[in-house]
């Protein structure tokens, strides 16, 4: 099924192939948080905190599998958004492709921000005034020339940081297992109800990130295989390194819960592989944010072209380039709409709208597969049939009931903006097609 609608030339170059895929979900999940989540869970869950880490992996496969079988029906530009238009119509896919652009934006401003946060522990004067303009400036600027180049070369980029954020914590993973005490890992009392409620929501969102890879479909080579392919490499890999990780941080950090440490992973490795462990992890999470913002940055321009391609806003954000033939005005808007989010500190207001976004995008692919499924046989099935998309539809009402009032007020209004976005869209479209009469 191609839902792509006809465009003038030229056109999206297809050059994705299944491990670049791949490599863009596993950026998007793997940021800063698996540096830093350790030590939350563990105040919450204690020695629970592994097995909880292993379960949600598989709470996230099972979204993940509906996302494999909905792009396997696809060749298009947009991924969740293209599965709701043809599922359900044109309002809810448009509400679907705004919530995914917004919190990619917004998502984007307040990772470069980490960034130069990061980078003040070492350069204080990054932290403040026009140095940190000027940081958060360039990098965003430097992201965005390399998206206008070609989908090649960003892919390139994306692969490199995807094997410089994993080396250093499969390093990590593998010189610390021996060190690991086992008594650390033994299971004691079940947590209490609020505090496995409380650590839920914040691990479903460490996961979450995986539902950009069918999104740049209409620039991959063959993307109704490499799609489910790289959904379901993305979301092994990710849910294997991140349980070890907390397996390794929790057995050889034994007062963890009580420590306070906001670097649990380069504290441990300070302690079984020295001065240069704790300097490599602290490395890894730049470049785990670094690879984070250039896959924020492929991600959200192609959610903003999708929308202008299959006509629901202007058509000129769905300009390509005629010698780079990447998506120019979509990635520019993109850019420059997060760097005044960045610069304004907007982005703090807008956190919490990634709840109810999330759900909204979750909730409408796993529907989507449901009802698809009534137009026939998808070319990648998820066995046991309504099954599982039923337990990803329940993982999604467990989104919904464990955000919190704010949350779902600034999703409501995210929605909101949505609606009244679409219908100044459908009423221009209307009034341009009586005027052609």
């Amino acid at each position: 099924m191609n839902q792509q609608a006809p465009t003038s030339s030229p056109s999206l170059r297809r050059a994705l192939g299944k491990w670049d895929l791949t490599a863009i979900g596993v950026n998007q999940v793997i940021g800063g948080a698996v540096f830093s989540l350790p030590a939350m869970l563990a105040v919450a869950l204690g020695s629970w905190s592994w097995v909880a880490f292993g379960l949600v992996a598989l709470l996230s496969a099972a979204i993940a599998l509906n996302f494999a079988e909905a792009g396997s029906r696809f060749d298009g530009t947009g991924g969740p958004y293209l599965y709701t238009r043809a599922a359900f119509g044109r309002f809810l896919a448009f509400e679907v492709g705004w919530m995914t652009w917004f919190v990619r934006v917004s998502s984007w401003a307040s990772v470069v921000s980490v960034l130069t946060d990061a980078l003040g522990f070492y350069f204080p004067e990054f932290r403040m005034g026009w140095a940190r303009g000027g940081m958060i400036s360039a990098v965003i600027l430097s992201i965005m020339g390399l998206n206008l180049v070609g989908i090649k070369q960003s892919s390139l980029v994306l692969n490199l940081l995807t094997i410089g954020k994993l080396t250093p914590l499969a390093l990590f993973i593998v010189l610390g297992l021996p060190h690991v005490s086992l008594d650390a890992l033994g299971l004691g009392d079940l947590p209490p109800l609020a505090s496995l409620s409380a650590a839920a929501l914040p691990m479903i969102f460490a996961f979450g990130g995986y539902e950009v890879i069918p999104v740049p479909a209409g620039e991959a080579r063959n993307p109704k295989k490499d799609v489910p392919f790289a959904m379901i490499m993305a979301i092994i890999v990710v849910g294997i390194v991140m349980t070890l990780a907390q397996v390794v941080t929790l057995g050889t950090l034994p007062a963890l819960a009580t420590s306070g440490t906001k670097t649990p992973l380069a504290d441990a490795a300070l302690l079984f592989i020295g001065g240069w462990g704790a300097l490599m992890m602290t490395i890894g999470a730049l470049i785990s944010t670094a690879g984070n913002n250039v896959g924020a940055a492929l991600s959200g321009s192609r959610s903003l072209f999708a929308l202008a391609e299959q006509g629901d806003i202007p058509k000129i954000f769905g300009h390509v380039h005629p010698r780079f033939r990447t998506p120019d005005v979509a990635i520019v808007t993109t850019s420059l709409v997060t760097l005044t989010l960045a610069l304004l500190g907007s982005f703090t207001v807008l956190a919490p709208i990634s709840a109810l976004a999330r759900l909204v995008v979750y909730g409408g692919t796993c529907a989507s597969v449901l009802a698809l499924r009534r137009q026939g046989r998808a070319p990648f099935t998820i066995p046991f049939g309504p099954l599982i998309p039923g337990i990803a539809l329940a993982v999604c009402l467990a989104i919904l009931f464990g955000a919190t009032r704010a949350q779902l007020i600034a999703g409501g209004y995210a929605l909101a903006a949505g609606a009244v976005l679409y219908l100044i869209a459908t009423t221009g479209q209307r009034s341009e097609v009586k005027g052609q009469r």
